[in-house]
């Protein structure tokens, strides 16, 4: 899978897991169907999961960000 992915976290690029604990990227799945949606980086990973995997939670972040 990593190999498909170009060897990069599927949302940020980077090619370093990023973590003290792990030294592999994570699997990222949907936590209601269970289906594999590809290999994070532990930031990556560890956001969608601080945000719930909810789109307009991480909607609203972004507009923060850009300061709408």
């Amino acid at each position: 899978m990593l190999e498909r992915q170009g060897g990069r976290c599927l949302i940020c690029g980077t090619n370093q897991p990023e973590s003290n604990a792990k030294e592999s990227f994570c699997v990222d799945h949907d936590h209601h169907t269970g289906q594999v949606r590809g290999l994070l980086c532990n930031k990556c990973n560890y956001g969608l999961g601080a945000f719930r995997d909810d789109v307009s939670v991480l909607r609203k972040a972004v507009a923060y960000l850009e300061g709408a």
